[in-house]
């Protein structure tokens, strides 16, 4: 699988000391500087935190983070955004339209367009901000919003440079499984499911909604292999559950994400560089392998030894190796001609 990265730059952590990352909380209280915010997202508010860095300085470069699909602020797009900002970037992680502290209604809904349009607004609320330089914002997308990221990216050239952690093709998801195993059958079930909660809808009874994850890791891993059971494990469990981080999908979910190619415009992302990185066990790495195949120079592939797909949301000896590579990434992408800061010479 790894030899998938043989297009454009590639490497990995192997055999080599990761850089100095201090210990990793899951959640962000200690971070110094940071403020609740909102901005609107075609006419629907969103919660954000921006994360403001020590230190005086004119303006500075920017990064909005994504959060995975059902995950909030509070989880792994609040770690990365707090663990940036330390290293000298303003950086924003906001909830999804529809989720978390965000407005929105039907509760639950995953719009793949709109959460394209959500990373979009976060970078027109970043333009506006004194502090920010304009010239100087980056976007990092974890897990579904690595997908989400591509396409706000490709379209919107205020985005200067584009990450991803973990990144997943939300739509081949539900088409395939998250390794492409999936019975065809299960799509058109839920498809029917879909159609018929429209009906209901229409007739007043509510949205209608399905878990997104089951009861026990036991029937996560007998519905979705490694991969349910690694979800259930963060999202499920003390190590990071969160009060507001999505429990249900409505129905009409699915026929938004089912014809959602999240990659398919990834070479328009070109000549603005592409950083992507990806565990060495995650089942997802071939989304990103196939995805990174199709981009253009200038890019780069990151394998983390030993990391599954969610071990990159919060497990520190993952998440370091990650967090190193992106502040060398975004501090020399965002430095600027004549602005060069004290980021990039750190990195």
């Amino acid at each position: 699988m790894h030899e998938a990265a043989s297009r454009g730059r590639a490497g990995s952590f192997r055999g080599r000391k990761p850089p100095l990352v201090r210990p990793l909380p899951l959640f962000d209280a200690h971070v110094m500087n940071h403020m609740d915010i909102t901005f609107d997202s075609a006419g629907i508010p969103l919660a954000g935190r921006l994360y403001l860095p020590d230190g005086e300085a004119a303006t500075r470069p920017a990064i909005v983070v994504g959060h995975p699909a059902s995950g909030v602020k509070e989880q792994a797009a609040g770690l990365y955004a707090s663990r940036l900002a330390e290293q000298g970037f303003i950086t924003l992680a906001f909830d999804a339209a529809y989720q978390g502290e965000s407005g929105g209604e039907p509760r639950g809904l995953e719009d793949p367009a709109h959460r394209v349009e959500d990373l979009k607004a976060a970078v027109s609320f970043l333009s506006t901000r004194p502090e920010v330089d304009p010239e100087r914002i980056g976007a990092l997308g974890i897990c579904a919003s690595g997908g989400y990221v591509v396409p706000a990216a490709a379209t919107d050239h205020r985005i200067r440079a584009v990450a991803t952690v973990s990144a997943a093709d939300i739509g081949r998801q539900f088409r395939k499984g998250a390794d492409d195993t999936q019975d065809p059958a299960v799509l058109q079930s839920m498809l029917d499911a879909a159609a018929a909660a429209r009906t209901a809808e229409a007739r007043g009874e509510g949205a209608g909604g399905f878990p997104v994850f089951p009861a026990t890791a036991e029937e996560a891993r007998a519905l979705g292999g490694q991969h349910g059971v690694e979800g259930f494990e963060y999202y499920r469990t003390d190590r990071a559950r969160h009060p507001r981080s999505a429990k249900e999908f409505t129905w009409s979910s699915i026929d938004r994400i089912a014809v959602f190619e999240p990659f398919r415009f990834i070479a328009m992302i070109a000549p603005r560089p592409l950083l992507m990185i990806v565990g060495t066990e995650a089942v997802t790495r071939h989304m990103t392998t196939e995805a990174f195949a199709d981009a253009q120079e200038p890019k780069e592939l990151l394998w983390i030894d030993g990391a599954g797909h969610v071990d990159l949301y919060d497990k520190p000896e993952y998440v370091g190796p990650a967090v190193g590579k992106l502040v060398g990434f975004f501090g020399a992408q965002l430095a600027g001609d004549a602005r060069r800061t004290d980021i990039a010479a750190a990195a």
